[in-house]
């Protein structure tokens, strides 16, 4: 009999950052929690497993470029046990069901918590294991589980009968090196494939050596199997194992110890003899660069602690990632809209990224990210230049269309239309949406109409609409339908407005006297496939990361809506609560998920979402990812993101106000209007407005008529005819913005579930409702505003994020990042740790309490960096905005004296890049107008004239374009010198990794 003795996981914090994150097992006491494996049917067995540090996290040593190990703590609290599980592939692992998997029992061993089971195995069994561990409460359901994929043990060939094999495993949350670098970003771009991707990892294995050839003394000593993982080795370096035992070389300065053999694209492994007397042993992994240089990894030893116990041992210890210097790249950010290039039609395409990759992949950047490209044409004007409301969050956008590829015939007339509207529109310093899109669409429906039925009948549109017709007949019925009632609202659809199968299959048949409008936009949707199918190409060929970004929500009027309407609450909108961008809160427009309706399919209709991003896309950026925990929600009638509330959250009941002494609910849920506030806000005309919007129900008391009783009714009521004059524009500006002051003093909103329930307005104490209180009132309801917001709904919104965001991250292998600015929960940078989902820092946004700027040297490892975004003023425009701000970050930030330039010159550009390159963050991007402030000739264009979007405005013009080619910039000696310069300085490329011929040679970074 062969046994399995015991998992040995030990529980290893993972410092990043010089921060220490417990594992997810930060559960009460009195839930279970066990490992997920697998095993042979006729084995039995229970497990151990190990919380703490002790010697086998990352890199530590207090360095923020380094994976580290902390000291373990128990993280258990309140009564009862805590339990883990493995479950995995087999009947005696449970199939991968935790229901079924191998319960582990826990026991101290000095100040680690280990966990344990034992398994034995029939001789002559499967010996390959696939397994993971998660952490279930009573009930075995999974609480917690690790985010990397499932562990592979293959037991040594030739262990004789009754041997002992010990495994010794790590839990792997979301941040450790291990599921970062697992990422299609890293392992098919950045770090791959390598030779190892075409190796057969079972022809591998039949290599490794058979222990019943080993010549040891069995009671003297154990094979130690010591495996570590590796995913930045350059051409000639090789991995040893060293340390205090003699068979490890005892430290020696001139005894390597041993070398480990590669096994797989990033593991290492070597068999080891060890005397007991030598244990417990401390050792470490080291690097050897030919006969030269050494890299012994940071951190404190590892260590091995061994029972001493007679037989045939084999210890195998499934190390971490070797402790070096993190991998960090740099990359670049724009809008696809605003690349300029000859071949552009008026605006940037698809396929107008593939200079700007060269670009990236000449000076050392390893990503080009880009802001949502999905079809946003609800409106049918320049409203749909805003990228983030989808009509299809599948389909993509025929703004991107490079007509030039349509066809290898075009006619003489079609092509002479092209060049001359390519001419006129390539001249214009911004993008004209909608001149763009009418010159597309009428040229594209040509050149359709031309070849229409030798596209139809092709097999390369046979493939690409099979494989996606569930989307793909949905949108096309869909534009067909907006087309044809004038509107994308399918409320005013009539019959149709329900969407059906049976309605799909009469509106997309092939025999309808409509089919060339469908199948026109089976033509859009193939052609843009391809097109962005060959940028992603081209990037991954450079080792580049495409970058793609996924909007937190689609239009009212999508398809999405239209097919699948109790996805989403319709009745709400998505906004924000006030904050950096804008004082009054922001209304998005998009209604709620129902994320209950969404469990029931287990999210698919995420998972289709997110599999369709990962064709195009090794890298993805989650908007307002705080909308995963909890959704700013309005009613659809508001038109700013004052009067909003979260969901889930738990509301402050009627009763618990009661017993502090409130009791005039009416008076704080309905707008406070009363004479001396119309008088504070109108002046002189308080009684002509008074007249005219209120209806007086006591004296002095006032409420809305219910013509003006909603924000959207206010702004409908209140617009100004063309050609009015200046005066009254302005007066009818300031009553409109007097009267929504007055509807949103408010103190409480009354919850639209339970009418004795509330939620506190926010910033209430910023209303005149709320400065007319008494003392009393006053603090009750800010000390129930502050925990409302910071405290009560914590835990709710951490459990309501692990339901959700697990759905997105496990649909692809796209690395994950997210938005992550705004009021942020204390719960919220835990989880997205435990995930391994990388938060973005603005500077600007990242003051803190006591600070104005945030400092990139401090920032974590697992972050995205960056001086500026699409949502907010360039690096340039920022600088010029306030005097004063600009002269205290001078003086805080960038180290300098008094007086400081109004302008942002290419030496503060300089200064302001190099930090964020330097900074501890896993990513350095860079919006393009921030890299091109480098140099003084593109610098000179009014900095106003970059800013992408401007949040404070629903009804932005998406158009910024970039005033020169990107054929210009990669063309650039300077400016390409310069930034190979400064990525090399800041070790976020290696000079191995400077491109050859364009090209990246190899882009792996070790210090």
């Amino acid at each position: 009999m062969m046994e399995i003795m015991s998992w040995r996981i030990r529980r290893g914090f993972v410092l990043v950052v010089s921060r220490v994150f417990s594992p997810p097992l930060g559960v009460r006491r009195g839930r279970e929690s066990f490992p997920r494996g697998w095993a042979n049917p006729s084995a039995t067995g229970k497990a151990t497993a190990r919380e703490g540090g002790g010697g086998g996290g990352g890199g530590g040593g207090g360095d923020p470029c380094c994976w580290g190990c902390g000291q373990g703590r128990e993280s258990g609290r309140g009564n009862g046990t805590i339990m883990e599980v493995a479950d995995g592939l087999g009947p005696l692992f449970g199939e991968w069901d935790a229901q079924r998997g191998i319960s582990m029992d826990p026991r101290h061993e000095g100040d680690e918590l280990m966990w344990h089971a034992h398994v034995e195995i029939d001789e002559g069994a499967e010996t390959y294991f696939e397994y993971s561990y998660c952490v279930i409460d009573e009930e075995r359901n999974v609480l917690r589980k690790e985010v990397v994929g499932p562990r592979r043990l293959r037991l040594p060939r030739g262990l004789p009968d009754s041997a002992s094999c010990e495994v010794m495993d790590y839990w792997q949350d979301g941040s450790s090196p291990e599921v970062l670098l697992s990422r299609e970003a890293f392992q098919r771009v950045i770090l791959g494939p390598t030779e190892f991707d075409y190796v057969d990892e079972e022809e591998m294995r039949a290599e490794d050596p058979r222990l019943d050839t080993f010549q040891f003394n069995q009671r003297e000593s154990v094979i130690v199997r010591f495996t570590t993982k590796c995913s930045y080795l350059e051409e000639g370096q090789e991995v040893y194992v060293q340390g205090n035992s003699a068979a490890l070389g005892n430290w020696e300065s001139h005894h390597l110890g041993v070398r480990l053999h590669r096994v797989t694209q990033f593991e290492y492994e070597a068999y080891v003899i060890v005397p007991l007397q030598d244990f417990p042993i401390t050792y470490k992994y080291m690097l050897k660069v030919g006969n030269a240089e050494r890299f012994q990894e940071r951190g404190p030893d590892r260590r091995l602690d061994l029972d001493l116990q007679p037989g045939f041992r084999v210890v195998i210890v499934a190390d971490s990632h070797i402790r070096a210097m993190c991998w960090r790249g740099a990359g670049v950010a724009v809008p696809v809209f605003s690349l300029r290039t000859d071949e552009g039609v008026g605006v940037g395409e698809f396929l107008d990224l593939m200079p700007l990759i060269d670009f990236a992949a000449k000076t050392g950047m390893r990503l080009v990210q880009i802001l949502p490209v999905n079809d946003t044409s609800v409106h049918g004007m320049w409203w749909d230049s805003y990228p983030y409301s989808s009509l299809s969050v599948f389909a993509l956008h025929p703004l991107y269309l490079r007509l030039q590829k349509l066809t290898t015939d075009f006619p003489d007339d079609i092509w002479l239309e092209l060049e001359r509207e390519r001419s006129e529109l390539n001249q214009l310093r911004d993008v004209d949406y909608e001149a763009v899109m009418a010159v597309k669409l009428a040229i594209a429906k040509k050149i359709f109409l031309r070849e229409q039925k030798a596209f139809l009948s092709s097999e390369h549109f046979r493939v690409f609409f099979n494989e996606n017709k569930g989307w793909l007949e949905p949108y096309a019925a869909f534009c067909f339908l907006r087309d044809l009632f004038g509107t994308s609202d399918h409320t005013q659809w009539g019959k149709l407005s329900h969407f059906s199968r049976s309605i799909l299959e009469r509106l997309v048949s092939p025999e309808s006297d409509h089919y060339t409008s469908i199948a026109f936009s089976y033509y859009l949707q193939y052609h843009l496939h391809y097109q962005l199918m060959e940028v992603s190409d081209h990037a991954r060929a450079c080792r580049v990361v495409l970058k793609g970004d996924l909007p937190i929500g689609v239009d009212r009027h999508s398809v999405d809506t239209w097919v699948h309407p109790k996805l989403f609450r319709m009745d709400t909108s998505t906004g924000a609560p006030p904050d950096f961008f804008d004082e009054r809160g922001q209304n998005w427009g998009f209604p709620t998920y129902n994320w209950e309706e969404m469990a029931r399919d287990n999210y698919r209709w995420w998972q289709d979402r997110l599999g369709q991003m990962s064709k195009y896309f090794t890298a993805y950026r989650i908007d307002h990812v705080l909308g995963f925990f909890r959704i700013w929600e309005l009613p659809s009638h508001t038109t700013t993101g004052k009067l909003g509330r979260f969901r889930p959250a738990y509301p402050l009941t009627q009763s618990e106000l009661e017993v502090e002494g409130l009791w005039d609910f009416e008076k704080l849920s309905k707008p406070y209007v009363r004479s001396h506030v119309l008088k504070d806000i109108f002046g002189t005309r308080w009684n002509e407005v008074a007249a005219r919007y209120f209806h007086e129900y006591a004296p002095s008391c006032y409420e809305f008529r219910d013509d003006y009783n909603t924000e959207q009714k206010i702004a409908s009521a209140l617009r100004c005819k063309e050609n009015s004059p200046d005066w009254l524009e302005k007066e009818l500006a300031q009553t409109k913005e007097g009267l929504l002051e007055l509807l949103q003093n408010v103190v409480l909103i009354r919850d639209t579930d339970n009418s004795r329930a509330f939620h506190p307005t926010f910033n209430m104490e910023n209303t005149r409702s709320f400065r007319d209180l008494d003392e009393h009132s006053k603090q009750v309801l800010l000390s129930k505003h502050t925990n409302y917001f910071y405290h009560r709904q914590d835990n709710l919104w951490r459990e309501n994020a692990l339901k959700t965001l697990p759905q997105l991250i496990d649909a692809s292998r796209m690395l994950p990042c997210v938005e992550d600015l705004g009021m942020i929960p204390a719960c919220v940078k835990p989880v997205l740790n435990e995930l391994g989902l990388l938060g973005l820092r603005i500077q600007r946004m990242l003051g803190g309490p006591g600070r104005e700027f945030g400092i990139p040297v401090e920032y974590e490892y697992a972050t995205v960096c960056s001086p500026s975004c699409h949502d907010t003023s360039t690096m340039r425009g920022w600088w010029e905005e306030d005097e004063g701000r600009r002269q205290r970050y001078h003086v805080k930030v960038l180290d300098k004296s008094l007086p400081c330039p109004a302008k942002c010159t290419p030496e503060i550009s300089r200064a302001i890049i190099q930090q964020h390159l330097d900074s501890p963050s896993i990513w350095a991007v860079f919006p393009i107008q921030d890299l091109m402030a480098l140099r003084e000739e593109y610098a000179r264009r009014p900095a106003q004239e970059e800013t992408v979007n401007n949040p404070r405005n629903n009804r932005h013009y998406w158009k910024y374009r970039v005033h020169v080619t990107m054929d210009t910039l990669l063309e650039d000696h300077s400016l390409v010198t310069q930034l190979q310069d400064m990525i090399l300085t800041s070790k976020r490329c290696s000079a191995a990794g400077m491109p050859a011929n364009g090209h990246i040679a190899d882009p792996r970074l070790l210090d």
